[in-house]
């Protein structure tokens, strides 16, 4: 309607103006003007109004077929007035190809980009404006964030979606939803993060300032963090940052960070590689990666405890060590609320290089830095380096402390060598001195047997710790071995092979000879074990009843061989699949040698506690073994022991005690044969 009184304003205008001005020329003129403006106001009669438009989309049921689903063409006239649009046009401005209140024909699909063309075209180089996979519309689109085509409202209105405090539900109803994100690719957790940030909350409580999603990512022309022009690209956080804390990100461009990232330098850190993305937190919050407590580790030492920054600029890759190794470190670990961290000596967002003159940390600031912790300290206080490294420092207190070092190491070694080596002389003696009291003595283990069994020991102690060595690298376990991975990793495989072999030979020895059947047998689980156990428990409890008789093995041993014949099985299959995974990968499913992996380690941890805890019970802490029981070594066992523990096993103790008389009717003999020879000269 504008447009035509505007254009009808031109022509009659230009027609005024032309030609000389008689008075039956401007007569003629008025009436032609007349008759124009009669034809406009005809004209624009025509045209439908917003009420023609409502008398039929007003009623709620009004749809339309569009393949073969309806479409509702309902328009809620309250909603619409008082929205941004109805306030300023009518419907046939924007359905400009409606002419009268019956059209036969469907209206055309209206775009925003006719009035709004400057949105338009940041729209369509952002994200939004990619299809979502697998379908042919686009991620989101105007009325996804700004509402309904007929209700949008003014970004000031407080209900409208685009309103600075709704902007995170907005988001939210894509962004918040795990199923609809995931199945494009695409992460929910960051919004969830955001609700729980320090920006999330405050918007939450009501916050007009706290920052929304459109503040970091920009409104229509959203591009990815890798996009250059992107508001969340690394070298444009602290910009971006900047909009609301443009005190702290201008001092923090001036600081060796800042310079970094002036620089193009991508190992710098910038606000979100230290505070985080959305899951921001205040830093008196225990939970921030800036909290006091958390600051060194999870902050400072993401980089600095690395050795990128050592070999690309020189940086010392010892400083969060040495800080650890020091009296602060050690306070902060024990829980310490006051003791000094990274950001009390070099600052937070204002850190700068030693050498620079502002520099917190520069020998010229240094009283006044320590000075606000430790008060009164003189110049002869901050001598000595903090960050102190012993073994490579040339001044004079380095020097000192290696010299005292090294004495004492030599010391320690010395002393705790020479009382380790005096007392393992006195138990030998003294073990030996005690074993040769148990006679007669019999076999417990035959020479096939113990060579088993040592093979068997040797190669699970190797396994245990190159193996806790491998999956801890940087345990204590993995310093004493002192092995780079690759070596770890052959050894390990190496002590496997041998154990896989020890049982398989096992298994032989156990089916083609006499000795391995009758082993066999032995072991086998009866009845009578589960009353044993009973038994036994309420005995040494106190409850009544008699120690109940074994046989040759009890049922502990016998518990004990069968669990290492199924934890042998068990992580000999499952080591073998790692070691192949890409062939078993192949043939089976990736997740199969993640369960591998998980059955062969909480495997390896129960073989092992069940060693310390069981086994070395039986062989070493048992008070009737103490200081050990020697079968493993020579076979041997003391008969009377043997009787105590295995009274059932009258075969084993009746060929024992045939052998010890014999033994000893033997050595009478001898006896009684050289009596008389030596009486003789007597005589």
């Amino acid at each position: 309607m504008a447009r035509d009184f505007s254009h009808i304003h031109n022509v009659s205008a230009q027609f005024l103006l032309n030609g000389v001005r008689t008075p039956s020329r401007v007569f003629v003129q008025a009436v032609a003007l007349s008759l124009l403006v009669w034809a406009c106001a005809a004209h624009a009669a025509s045209k439908p109004k917003n009420e023609d438009c409502l008398v039929c989309h007003s009623d709620s049921t009004l749809t339309k077929d569009h393949n073969g689903k309806p479409v509702s063409l309902f328009v809620d006239s309250d909603k619409f007035k008082h929205s941004i649009h109805g306030s300023m046009f009518t419907c046939v401005d924007c359905h400009t190809d409606v002419k009268g209140p019956v059209h036969e024909t469907t209206p055309k699909k209206i775009t925003c980009a006719g009035c709004h063309a400057d949105a338009q075209d940041a729209y369509s180089h952002s994200y939004h404006a990619r299809p979502a996979k697998g379908s042919t519309l686009p991620a989101a689109n105007c009325e996804d964030c700004h509402g309904g085509v007929h209700e949008i409202l003014a970004a000031d209105d407080p209900k409208s979606p685009v309103n600075h405090k709704n902007i995170p539900a907005t988001c939210g109803r894509c962004h918040g939803q795990k199923f609809l994100m995931e199945s494009n690719g695409v992460s929910a957790q960051p919004f969830v993060s955001y609700q729980e940030s320090v920006h999330g909350q405050a918007v939450e409580k009501g916050s007009t300032k706290a920052a929304v999603c459109t503040d970091c990512h920009g409104a229509h022309e959203i591009l990815a963090a890798n996009d250059q022009k992107s508001p969340i690209y690394k070298f444009n956080v602290p910009q971006t940052c900047g909009k609301c804390h443009s005190a702290i990100s201008q001092t923090f461009m001036q600081s060796i960070h800042g310079q970094g990232i002036s620089r193009g330098n991508d190992l710098a850190p910038v606000c979100t590689d230290c505070h985080g993305i959305h899951s921001i937190k205040a830093h008196k919050d225990p939970n921030s990666t800036v909290a006091r407590q958390n600051l060194v580790q999870d902050a400072c030492a993401r980089c600095h405890a690395g050795v990128r920054l050592s070999q690309e600029f020189g940086i010392a890759q010892n400083s969060v060590s040495t800080y650890q190794d020091s009296y602060h470190g050690l306070a902060a670990e024990g829980g310490s609320v006051v003791v000094a961290n990274c950001s009390s000596c070099h600052g937070v967002h204002n850190i700068l290089p030693s050498s620079d003159p502002h520099s917190t940390v520069n020998p010229a600031n240094l009283e006044t830095t320590c000075g606000e912790c430790h008060h009164g300290v003189t110049r002869k206080f901050i001598v000595t380096k903090v960050h102190m490294n012993p073994t490579r420092a040339n001044d004079i207190g380095s020097i000192t402390v290696r010299w005292v070092r090294w004495f004492y190491l030599v010391l320690i070694f010395a002393v705790i060598g020479g009382m380790f080596l005096h007392n393992a002389i006195i138990w030998r003696s003294k073990a030996a001195a005690r074993r040769r009291m148990q006679n007669p003595r019999m076999v417990r283990m035959t020479p096939n047997q113990r060579w088993q069994h040592l093979v068997l020991l040797s190669s699970f102690i190797v396994l245990v710790i190159t193996g806790f060595a491998l999956k801890f690298p940087y345990s204590w376990i993995a310093v004493v071995l002192g092995m780079g991975e690759h070596l770890r990793s052959i050894v390990h495989r190496v002590a496997g092979v041998i154990l896989i072999s020890a049982g398989i030979y096992h298994v032989f020895y156990l089916i083609a000879t006499r000795e391995g059947r009758k082993l066999i047998w032995d072991l086998a689980p009866r009845p009578k074990d589960a009353f044993d156990v009973w038994a036994t428990m309420r005995y040494y409890l106190g409850l009544g009843g008699e120690k109940p008789k074994f046989g040759r093995f009890t049922y502990g041993e016998k518990a004990e061989y069968w669990a290492l014949v199924w934890g042998t099985a068990l992580m000999g299959l499952t080591g073998i699949m790692l070691w192949a995974n890409v062939w078993v990968g192949n043939l089976l499913a990736r997740w199969w040698i993640d369960l591998a992996t998980t059955v062969h380690y909480y495997e390896a941890i129960l073989a092992t506690l069940a060693i310390v805890v069981w086994h070395f019970y039986q062989v070493l802490f048992d008070p009737d073994v103490y200081p050990m029981n020697w079968a493993w070594w020579d076979g041997s066992m003391a008969v009377d022991h043997y009787r105590h523990e295995h009274g059932l096993d009258t075969e084993a103790l009746a060929e024992a005690e045939g052998k010890s008389a014999t033994g000893a009717n033997e050595s009478s003999s001898e006896n009684s044969a050289a009596k008389p020879n030596d009486e003789a000269p007597q005589k």
